[in-house]
């Protein structure tokens, strides 16, 4: 098996979550880095469209892209590489991604593009911010990428991957989870600039709310891997007929 691997992240290329897994994935293929100039965490799905985007190569298979990491991985399937890559995977990233997280998360979004457009994907994150086991998680990805080559999953899925911060052969297992959910932020922090204007600090995520068993929460916190697949539709489909209904009462 050699499989051409497009790499990204949100931490930014320097990230040492980065490059651990870019070693990593190197055994089952060729792995191109096409990341972040800098730390762009909670970008979502942002794409730059009111100003060029700037790629620069710093190695063969290296690039760094100042935009988000929507903008990474559009631009390497869509014109910046010469090869076509076979899936995408996006992480390490610093820090879990769990529940609303996903919503934020540049990490998940770089997976969501590849995704858009026809790839496989995965997304991975650990749970910690100064993790001491990247290679735990740099392995569970290698397991998965080899499984995702070998049998495919439905076209309208990506993969979100959250590892615990522990030695791998403390990991107790992978589970198939769902999204939990979190109580709302914290306040926002107000703070005062040298000229006397006030400016704000967005207030750390919520405590975590609907956190039982079957959640990404309660795997992590057990000592699993979470594997939640994402569902790119975004349709309600259920909903449509009643909304059909709804609406009728307008005309």
């Amino acid at each position: 098996m050699s499989l051409n691997i497009l790499l990204s992240n949100d931490d930014g290329y320097r990230s040492p979550g980065l490059q651990v897994l870019a070693a990593e994935l190197s055994r089952w293929g060729r792995v191109t880095i096409v990341a972040p100039d800098r730390d762009r965490s909670g970008a979502s799905n942002s794409l730059t469209l009111d100003a060029p985007i700037r790629a620069e190569r710093l190695e063969p298979d290296f690039y760094r892209v100042a935009g988000t990491p929507t903008d990474c991985v559009h631009l390497a399937m869509t014109g910046l590489l010469e090869h076509e890559p076979d899936l995408v995977v996006a992480g390490i990233n610093h820090g879990p991604n769990l529940g609303d997280d996903v919503v934020y998360s540049g990490t998940v979004a770089a997976a969501t593009e590849g995704r858009f457009l026809g790839l496989p994907a995965i997304a991975v994150s650990i749970a910690a911010q100064e993790p001491r086991h990247l290679a735990t998680a740099a392995a569970i990805t290698g397991r998965l990428v080899t499984q995702l080559s070998s049998a495919p999953l439905a076209g309208n899925l990506i993969l979100n991957v959250n590892v615990p911060d522990i030695p791998l052969d403390q990991v107790r297992g992978l589970l198939a989870t769902r999204l939990g959910n979190r109580h709302k932020a914290e306040p926002v922090v107000p703070v005062i600039d040298p000229r006397g204007r006030r400016m704000y600090w967005v207030g750390a995520a919520g405590p975590e709310q609907d956190a039982g068993e079957g959640t990404d929460f309660h795997a992590i916190r057990l000592g699993y891997v979470s594997i939640t697949p994402l569902h790119v539709d975004l349709t309600r489909h259920s909903a449509i007929a009643p909304l059909g209904q709804w609406l009728d009462a307008l005309c």
